[in-house]
């Protein structure tokens, strides 16, 4: 959700940096006789991982060279790369519209013949599948590592308090006035950056709308003022409960005033929690699923791929880009990544969890779990800041304004698509 900018002389001198560096993408040859592999990953904050994963691959394999790069803004080089043709073997980057863009130009292999494709969450497999525009046969990505998003808790507070941990809509709005009476702050929102409306609104749309809604908009079936109305009315209600002027307040802000104690919930998801700590590296916090319905059957876990592998169609040594797949998904490599990141493994198997995630356990191992909605949404529409205007909005007209808004701006910025859609849907 991070914007991320970079000028495009600096992208032309790094794509003229790369070429004299004589980088060795599409899995060639050094002078050593080695096979090069090259993986470009979007995540610079877990590059010692990925140097550890690096090194312990070189080190178990005579035949492949391994070079994991992990630079800054790496969607943008990527794209550059990807323009001039000069293709890594390997990308690891988010599921996310990029990724969907991506395959609908039809730059990744279908890697279905690679066996630990099996051993994949079926939860998130199925995320993989919603994220294509045009249904695709085989697999083209392959799950590594999730994050989730719900409502983090001062799990000391609520026990000093003696606060239980809400399973309905209606405990959830109980747990807040009763906390608001006691004196406390209920939650933090900090929706000054705005990309920090997105989360409590992808972790309530999971549990009240279906996971396909935007395919579903595409096809022409239906509108997300059909869908998104009980949404935008909870994700209003929140403010109730919140920090007077959220919009003063902005992520770093929202972070530090809950690793202070300033509020009891934080609506965020888990890639908060180092920010917290370094605060407060005390605190003790758990989470749980947003409940955002009336029953708690109805919940639904809000959880999405953070990193994903995909191979490059353009690769000359699939064999040995393989090997290095299976050499990530060994457990004690995953296990590497998880120690320093933190997250959800998407592979199958007995993966420790965080402790801050031990509150949505039972979803996780039930596979209750749906993508977050904004992965489907195109960057250009610039949805949080609609969200946060929306909330700005103290007019009896601001949710109808809003869903018509997000209407007939989705169809702006997904014309294109939506006739793309809808020629499939003729054709089968």
């Amino acid at each position: 959700m991070s914007k991320r900018k970079i000028a495009k002389k600096t992208a032309a001198a790094f794509g003229l940096v790369l070429c004299v560096a004589g980088l060795t993408g599409c899995g060639q040859t050094a002078s050593d006789g080695k096979i090069e592999v090259e993986l470009v990953s979007y995540k610079p904050e877990a590059v010692a991982a990925m140097e550890k994963i690096e090194a312990r691959f070189n080190e178990t394999h005579d035949d492949i060279h391994l070079t994991i790069d992990s630079p800054n803004e790496a969607m943008t080089i990527l794209k550059t790369r990807f323009i001039r043709e000069n293709y890594p073997d390997i990308v690891g980057i988010g599921g996310d519209i990029n990724y969907s863009n991506f395959l609908d130009a039809e730059l990744f292999m279908d890697i279905s013949d690679l066996d630990v494709t099996a051993e994949v969450k079926p939860a998130y497999a199925e995320m993989e599948k919603e994220l294509e525009f045009i249904p695709k046969d085989g697999i083209y990505a392959l799950p590594y590592v999730a994050n989730a998003a719900g409502v983090l808790y001062n799990k000391d507070m609520f026990e000093e308090h003696g606060w239980e941990v809400p399973e309905t809509w209606s405990e959830f709005t109980a747990l807040c006035e009763q906390i608001e009476s006691e004196g406390i702050q209920p939650l933090y929102l900090g929706y000054k950056d705005t990309w920090t409306c997105l989360a409590p609104w992808n972790a309530l749309a999971v549990g009240l709308t279906p996971s396909d809604t935007c395919a579903q908009v595409n096809q022409g079936n239906t509108t997300f003022t059909d869908n998104y109305r009980e949404v935008a009315e909870k994700t209003e209600a929140l403010l109730e409960y919140a920090e007077p002027n959220p919009y003063a307040y902005g992520y770093n802000d929202a972070c530090t005033a809950f690793a202070r104690g300033e509020s009891a919930m934080y609506t965020i998801g888990n890639y908060a929690i180092p920010q917290i700590k370094s605060v407060n590296p005390d605190i003790n916090i758990d989470s749980f699923t947003f409940p955002a319905n009336e029953s708690e059957a109805d919940n639904v876990l809000n959880s999405g791929v953070d990193l994903h592998f995909c191979v490059m169609k353009e690769t000359k040594n699939k064999e040995a880009v393989y090997e290095v797949l299976r050499f990530l998904y060994e457990d004690e490599t995953i296990n590497i990544y998880l120690e320093d990141q933190g997250g959800i493994a998407c592979k199958e198997g007995d993966f420790e969890l965080p402790a801050e995630l031990e509150g949505m356990r039972a979803y996780i191992e039930a596979g209750r779990m749906t993508d977050y909605q904004d992965h489907h949404y195109p960057s250009e529409m610039s949805v949080d800041a609609m969200i946060q205007t929306f909330l700005l909005d103290e007019s009896d007209e601001a949710i109808d304004t809003f869903l018509a808004r997000f209407d007939s701006d989705w169809i702006r910025y997904n014309r294109d698509l939506i006739w793309k859609v809808q020629q499939y849907q003729k054709e089968h």
